[in-house]
């Protein structure tokens, strides 16, 4: 009998972290294991059910005190599906996956592993993602955040486990429906080079830096158009309405589009000249700049974090130094100038099924022991 595999994460709406979830979820139910989520719930629980997964809404993410009541319910969930393996995925659901472990009255308990998605502050609040038996590290950079920042941490326990693009949607081949329209095309006359950013709509992921960019180009004669794909977190607008108003003080409403969030952005990635990743601070993973060199479209990327990862396997030529707006710019005009012909080797480190196959061996190298 395959074993069940539950993973914990706050919501099921948007992010890596979310698809991350779904990928596992798909590729446990397509090997014979059982597999079940738990979270807020979201607008990617149909697609989760619908994929052969159960879904059990439970509010374990809020970071309060009061979400420790969940314990209880969560360890009667563990009993009743009898769970093998609980993978967390954020720190406060993995507070309460914890202490209901903990509680169960069985002489063998589930396996308890964390993924370690992002740079978390340190402290004892997140110092949970690492007291797992297995941890797995999306990236290098999130590795090396592990070592250095929690020296107790047995290294052999950490496995890294680079997201991974599913080839078969994205590569080179992909086509846009003739039927598909561009959200800037009331912008745009037909000359223009599109410059993307894709990502959510908050200051560390470099929307002003684009703007910035945007001007210089245009400043240099290039006919360009920039496209902000990504919405603001609906409690933090303030950002949204200083890049708003950045945008108007420098007279680019004709030359940049705020498109909002998207459930295109394969085609939207498709149809640009060029994809920017621009973080402020290193990101964990750089997917979106994986998911646009998948695709064909070059990537003009910070040198640092996971993006740099990605880049370095792949595209090495589209890093340049953090925060140097200028030398953004200067990349940018020459790769638009240039014909580029992007050719990604099948086997790189960075592929949907090697993600789902390591992660299972991690699973069933627990199951082992």
């Amino acid at each position: 009998m395959q074993p069940n595999v539950i993973q914990i994460l706050p919501a099921l709406d948007v992010g890596g972290v979310e698809r991350g979830t779904l990928e596992i979820a798909k590729g446990l139910v397509d090997r014979g294991y059982g597999s079940l989520v738990v979270s807020a719930g979201g607008r990617l629980v149909h697609q989760l059910e619908l994929e052969g997964s159960k879904h059990i809404t439970l509010d374990v993410g809020k970071k309060s005190v009061f979400t420790l009541r969940h314990i209880s319910t969560l360890k009667k969930i563990f009993n009743k599906n009898k769970i093998n393996i609980i993978h967390v995925r954020s720190r406060m659901p993995a507070w309460v996956a914890y202490f209901a472990r903990e509680f169960l009255e069985t002489e063998k308990k589930p396996v308890f592993i964390s993924t370690v998605h992002g740079p978390y502050s340190v402290n004892f609040y997140s110092k949970i993602m690492v007291k797992s038996q297995k941890i797995i590290a999306i990236s290098n950079y999130i590795k090396n955040y592990i070592t250095q920042n929690y020296p107790d941490v047995d290294p052999n326990i950490i496995t890294v486990i680079n997201r991974g693009v599913d080839t078969n949607i994205y590569n080179p081949d992909f086509c846009t429906d003739k039927k598909w329209q561009c959200p800037w095309s009331n912008k745009v006359h037909g000359n223009e080079f599109i410059v993307t950013i894709p990502a959510r709509i908050t200051h560390w992921k470099g929307q002003m830096d684009f703007v910035e960019i945007i001007k210089q180009l245009l400043n240099r004669g290039l006919p360009i158009h920039g496209v902000i794909a990504g919405a603001p977190h609906k409690q933090r607008k303030k950002f949204y309405n200083k890049l708003k108003s950045k945008i108007h003080d420098y007279n680019l409403e004709n030359f940049i589009s705020l498109i909002g969030q998207r459930d295109d952005m394969k085609q939207i990635m498709k149809a640009s000249d060029v994809v920017v990743s621009l973080a402020k601070t290193p990101e964990a993973f750089g997917r979106t700049a994986l998911e646009a060199l998948s695709l064909g479209t070059p990537v003009v990327a910070y040198d640092h974090g996971g993006a740099s990862e990605v880049l370095n396997e792949l595209f090495p030529e589209g890093l340049v130094q953090p925060h140097n707006i200028e030398a953004a710019a200067d990349k940018l005009y020459t790769l638009i100038n240039k014909d580029i012909n992007i050719t990604i080797k099948h086997d790189h480190p960075f592929t949907l099924d090697r993600m789902i196959n390591e992660t299972i061996r991690v699973y069933e190298s627990c199951l082992d022991n």
